[in-house]
């Protein structure tokens, strides 16, 4: 049986859930808070891994970086494809697990966003997607990471919560926390109409001081931690838990 993160029924029946409108429409703002922490210069590539349906690589794209977009998706990436088409962006997508995606001494920024790590039941499996993210970028670019920290999950922590949408179909959500606090347990509903599909997965979660010893052991030479992509300190009112962490 194939990991929950390699099933691609997930990914699809999904979609509408973690890539609504919202998270569409915020994907410009985020993309310009990262150019800024990763102290990008005009016309320099970035690499965007975990790209899933391209809101970011593009968004990035229109201001002028050479982006590369990288998932394990192939939904995901014709879906960016086409709408990067449609713009007349040119935007680099590749097919590839994040575990083997390496391109030495490549990028001059890299962005890992919407809490696209974590994924997998061995931790040495991170750390190696934390070493490919330093080899691939060059020397002195920047690595930005955007996750659920924690802490944040810790003081908000909602054992179910449920959402109903305008074409009556609903998402249900129930989560327990797993290994003395090493992740968190999800059971994931999609109903429509008579259709019910059920997913269950386990996500490892970091705090601030693990992203960093993380980070640390891949090789990078200094992590800043804050609260969110706009530079908020990382406090009890954080939003998220970001890294800009320094090849």
């Amino acid at each position: 049986m194939h990991p929950w993160h390699e099933n691609d029924e997930f990914w699809a029946e999904l979609e509408p859930q973690l890539f609504d409108e919202a998270r569409l429409q915020a994907a410009p703002n985020e993309a310009a808070y990262a150019a800024s922490l990763l102290g990008l210069s005009a016309g320099a590539s970035v690499l965007d891994l975990c790209c899933g349906p391209g809101r970011h690589s593009q968004a990035l794209a229109r201001r002028g970086y050479k982006v590369t977009g990288v998932d394990r998706t192939g939904r995901y990436l014709r879906g960016a494809e086409e709408r990067a088409r449609a713009e007349h962006l040119a935007i680099e997508y590749v097919q590839s697990d994040m575990r083997l995606f390496r391109r030495e001494n490549s990028f001059d920024g890299a962005i890992s966003l919407f809490t696209s790590f974590g994924y997998f039941e061995n931790q040495d499996e991170d750390l190696q997607v934390l070493r490919n993210l330093h080899a691939s970028l060059r020397s002195g670019a920047r690595l930005v990471m955007q996750l659920a920290g924690k802490e944040i999950l810790a003081r908000l922590f909602a054992p179910r919560h449920w959402i109903e949408y305008p074409d009556g179909s609903y998402f249900l959500a129930e989560r327990e926390v797993a290994g003395d606090w090493s992740g968190i347990h999800n059971r994931w509903i999609v109903i429509r109409g008579a259709e019910r599909k059920v997913f269950e997965f386990t996500h490892r979660i970091y705090s601030a001081v693990e992203l960093k010893g993380a980070l640390g052991a891949a090789g990078f030479s200094s992590v800043n931690v804050m609260g969110d992509l706009d530079g908020r300190p990382y406090d009890r009112e954080a939003k998220y838990l970001v890294a800009v962490a320094a090849k």
